[in-house]
C-alpha cells in the first residue's frame, strides 16, 4: 500500500531542549497509526511536524506532496489544545467549519456521529468538557478528510463516549480514512490501532502491531498471590516466584495452570487470600519499552492489577 503520511530523520530542538531525535515513519492509506508515549516524549510536536504547523529539520511528506501543498479538504487535523468561538452553538460551530470546504458533509449526521445530536443548540461554553471535545472531533469530519490526525481525541470524555468514538473511527478506517493518533489510553491505542508507535524522549523505541508488541516486550502471563507467606519457591512447583507489595507473584501461568498453583500452595501449608490472574498488555510494553516501570517501581512498587492489565480474580 502507498504511503500517505512519510518522516524521514525528522529533528525539532527548543534551545537546549531536543523535541525529536531523528524520528522516520509511515503510514498506509487506510491504516490507523497510533502514537503513545508519556508527558514531554515529543508527540504534540511530531504531529505539528507532521502536519507542517512547526518548521524541523529532517523530511515530511503527505500524499507525496509537501504538508503545506496538500489541499486542505483532504486533511482533518485536531490539535490537543483547540478553542473555537464559545458563544456559538454546536451546530453553529460544525456549520461555520463546513462553510470553508466546497462539498462538506451534512451537519446533522456529523453531529449524529459524534454524539451532539442533543446538545445541537447548546452553546460551546455551556457544553461539557467530554461534549466540547465532541464537538471538536466533528469539526474535522466535516470536510470528510482522506487523513484524520487527532491529537489526544477523547481526553476529558466518558467511558461511554470514548467508546461511541471509538466506533465511529472504527468505521472510518473501514471506509477508507487513514486516521493517526496520540493517546494515552491504553485501551485505545490497543483497540484502534492497527500499528503502535512508542515515543519516548523525542524517539520511535518501538514499533508493531499491538500483537506483536505485546508478544514482544510485555511479558508473561501470571498468578498474583495475596499472602504473607515470605518464599521464592514452592516445592513441586517449577516456576518462578517474586515477591510483591501484597504477596508473591508466580510468573508464566497459563489460565490452566492456576490449579496447579493452588494445589502448591496447599501442599506446602501456604495460607492465601485473593489470587489474581493477569495477562500482559499494551500498557506493560509502554512502561517497558519508556523505562517507567523502574521509576514506578521506585515509588510504590510494583503495579496492582487494578491498575492494568487483563484481570481474572480466581474464585477460592
Amino acid at each position: 500500500m502507498d504511503a500517505v503520511l512519510r518522516a524521514e530523520d525528522v529533528r525539532r530542538e527548543y534551545g537546549e531542549t531536543v523535541a525529536l531525535d531523528g524520528v522516520s515513519l509511515s503510514v498506509a492509506a487506510g491504516e490507523v497509526f497510533a502514537l503513545v508515549g508519556p508527558n514531554g516524549a515529543g508527540k504534540t510536536t511530531l504531529v505539528r511536524a507532521l502536519t507542517g504547523t512547526t518548521a524541523v529539520d529532517g523530511a515530511v511528506s503527505l500524499f507525496d506532496s509537501s504538508p503545506d501543498a496538500v489541499e486542505n479538504a483532504r486533511l482533518g487535523v485536531l490539535p490537543q489544545s483547540f478553542s473555537p468561538p464559545a458563544r456559538l452553538s454546536a451546530r453553529e460551530l460544525l456549520d461555520y467549519y463546513a462553510g470553508l470546504y466546497d462539498d462538506p458533509r451534512d451537519i446533522e449526521s456529523v453531529l449524529d456521529d459524534v454524539g451532539m445530536t442533543d446538545s445541537a443548540d447548546t452553546r460551546y461554553e455551556d457544553l461539557s468538557g467530554g461534549q466540547q471535545r465532541r464537538t471538536c472531533v466533528g469539526a474535522t469530519l466535516v470536510n470528510d478528510p482522506d487523513l484524520l490526525v487527532l491529537d489526544e481525541p477523547t481526553t476529558g470524555i466518558d467511558p461511554a463516549g470514548r467508546r461511541a468514538l471509538w466506533r465511529l473511527l472504527e468505521g472510518l478506517a473501514a471506509g477508507g480514512t487513514t486516521i493517526l493518533l496520540t493517546t494515552h489510553y491504553m485501551a485505545e491505542a490497543e483497540r484502534l490501532a492497527d500499528r503502535v508507535g512508542l515515543l519516548a524522549d523525542g524517539q520511535l523505541a518501538a514499533v508493531g502491531s499491538p500483537t506483536d508488541l505485546v508478544a514482544e516486550y510485555g511479558g508473561r502471563s501470571r498468578l498474583e498471590i495475596e499472602t504473607d507467606a515470605d518464599t521464592t519457591s514452592l516445592d513441586g512447583l517449577d516456576h518462578t516466584i517474586d515477591p510483591h507489595p501484597t504477596g508473591i507473584v508466580v510468573g508464566d501461568v497459563s489460565a490452566t495452570e492456576i490449579g496447579t498453583v493452588v494445589d502448591a500452595l496447599e501442599r506446602n501449608a501456604i495460607d492465601y487470600g485473593e489470587l489474581a490472574w493477569r495477562q500482559p498488555d499494551l500498557e506493560d510494553v509502554y512502561l517497558t519499552v519508556t523505562d517507567e516501570s523502574r521509576s514506578r517501581d521506585g515509588i510504590d512498587g510494583d503495579r496492582s492489577l487494578a491498575e492494568t492489565g487483563r484481570t481474572t480474580e480466581v474464585a477460592q
